[in-house]
């Protein structure tokens, strides 16, 4: 039984349905971060050209605003606030602009090669996620204790400016994505039985901006690795 807040059903259907929820909410965000990121190099390159430049910590300021808006979108989102599902649609709209001066250092393949690279990791990782008996929340705790890591290199990096540290961690980044994928699928149907198949809407949101976290950011590690030595 269903309805536009709760899912009900304790069979498989029922906990496909949640998925297919979460993947739809999910695929929502990256195709508006798409979009963004394609009208801002199609149409305002040069402004992204013209901030690259003269932006300088400021710049790197506006990559830290994103984990200070995650924090009230997972608050409405477990309230199951109606306002969750449009701040999720303007985080990814955001995010999307952040990434757009990304892509603007790298060539179309490049971006494609690991565009398709990361959707074909995705698909395998969920699948692995949904289907292992194996417990996978010890491995997922080790990858947020090693993406805090990280996050810590790639801000000393950013005044040390080494192209072979950017190089590992963008390795190092992979794996950790690429586990917490797993993870995060695992977690959604620990969720769906822990509470019966009462799933709300709010839930859905959370895990799939879980999700899209993971995938952009799975895609951004491997285009700098691809596009190492081949940008325009």
């Amino acid at each position: 039984m269903q309805n536009d807040n709760i899912i009900y059903d304790d069979s498989k259907a029922g906990l496909t349905a949640f998925y297919n929820k979460i993947y739809a909410i999910m695929g929502m965000g990256v195709l508006v971060s798409a979009l963004v990121s394609w009208v801002m190099i199609s149409f305002f390159s040069n402004t992204l050209i013209s901030i690259i430049q003269t932006g300088g910590f400021a710049f790197f300021l506006l990559w830290l605003i994103p984990m200070f808006l995650v924090f009230p979108m997972q608050g409405a989102a477990m309230k199951n606030s109606p306002m969750a599902l449009p701040l999720f649609i303007g985080f990814a709209g955001f995010f999307g602009f952040l990434v757009s001066f990304t892509l603007l250092m790298y060539k179309a393949e490049n971006i494609a090669i690991a565009f398709v690279t990361a959707a074909g990791m995705f698909v395998a990782l969920s699948a692995y996620g949904r289907v292992t008996k194996r417990n996978l929340s010890g491995m997922g705790k080790a990858m947020m204790a090693a993406l805090i890591g990280v996050i810590i290199a790639s801000l000393v990096n950013y005044f040390v400016g080494s192209p072979a540290i950017m190089y590992l961690i963008s390795f190092i980044s992979v794996i950790i994505f690429s586990g917490l994928i797993a993870w995060d699928n695992q977690k959604i149907e620990q969720v769906y039985n822990s509470v019966n198949g009462q799933v709300q809407d709010g839930w859905a949101i959370s895990m799939a901006l879980s999700l899209y976290l993971d995938f952009i950011n799975l895609f951004l590690s491997l285009l700098r690795i691809f596009g190492m030595g081949s940008r325009d």
